[in-house]
This record gives C-alpha cells, sequence and structure tokens, in this order.
C-alpha cells in the first residue's frame, strides 16, 4: 500500500512534546549527554503524526522531532466522535487496544496514548495499554492502530460492494 504524503504546511498543526530523555554515550575522553525528544503534532481534525529528534539541547532536540513529527502525518478516519472499530496497535512491547465509545464519553486513554488521540481528533474513544509502560513504544502502537483503521466506504470500495451488500 503506498503511504501518500500530506502537506503539513496546509494544516493548522499544534504540537505537545511527550517525553524527553538524556541519552549517554560513553566514549574514550568521558561521557557525552545528548537529548531525546518525542513529540506529536495534529490539527484535531483527522490528521496525527509523531516524530523523534536528538540533539546536545532540548530546544533543537524538540525541534528536530517537531520536523520529523509533520513527515509523518497520518489521516485517522472517524464515525461521527469515535473511530469507526476496535482495533489493537502492536509495536515492540507495547500494545494499545483502542476501542469506540459512545458520544459524550471523552478520550480515556493514559499519558500518551491520550496525547495522540486527543491530536488526532477524536472526541470519544477508549485505550488500554497492553505490555509495555514505555512512552515512544505506547505512542507507536497507538499511531500503528491508528494507521489500519477503515472505513465501511472503504472496504467496500476495496472488494467491489456497496455498502449495503456488505452490511447485509
Amino acid at each position: 500500500m503506498r503511504r501518500q504524503l500530506i502537506d503539513a504546511s496546509k494544516l493548522d498543526l499544534k504540537e505537545t512534546v511527550i517525553d524527553i530523555s538524556r541519552v549517554t554515550k560513553v566514549v574514550k575522553g568521558g561521557r557525552n549527554f545528548r537529548f531525546s525528544a518525542t513529540v506529536v503534532v495534529g490539527d484535531e481534525n483527522g490528521y496525527v503524526g509523531i516524530g523523534t529528534g536528538k540533539a546536545q539541547e532540548i530546544p533543537n532536540a524538540v525541534k528536530k522531532a517537531i520536523e520529523d513529527a509533520k513527515k509523518s502525518l497520518i489521516y485517522v478516519p472517524t464515525v461521527g466522535t469515535t473511530i469507526p472499530h476496535k482495533i489493537l496497535g502492536r509495536f515492540g512491547a507495547g500494545r494499545v487496544l483502542i476501542m469506540p465509545a459512545k458520544e459524550g464519553t471523552g478520550v480515556i486513554a493514559g499519558g500518551p496514548v491520550r496525547a495522540v488521540l486527543e491530536y488526532a481528533g477524536v472526541k470519544d474513544v477508549r485505550a488500554k495499554s497492553l505490555g509495555t509502560n514505555n512512552s515512544r513504544n505506547m505512542v507507536n502502537a497507538t499511531m500503528e492502530g491508528l494507521r489500519n483503521l477503515k472505513t465501511v466506504e472503504s472496504v467496500a470500495k476495496l472488494r467491489g460492494k456497496t455498502i449495503e451488500e456488505l452490511l447485509g
């Protein structure tokens, strides 16, 4: 499946820092310290992306992460204010179960997963993190789950049927 590129300059993107960690490289002369940042960007209207950046200073790492996130934007299909169906996103040891919820439920998710879902523009959803609590793996698993969401229209088109035929 070909990934379509989304032009980030046309969207009104907001960003938030998910995680900043200090990374150490031990060399002959001592230790080299750098900072690694994970950032999520989204327009709260269906488009979301995550990125990581590493630099000697935190602001530079965040800037690099934002640029990386703008390159990895995806579109999240929604049905009203929730997602079309239940999905399990997997990345490394991180597994995130994302479930649709009734209107008025809100975003029931923990930490980094909540940020990704909110920036994707999903208003009513439940999510459960299974496996690791490593923020990067959780965020990547969430993105993988959102990337694999399909609408009834797209499945019907793929199978060459009408929506009525598909739903029986």
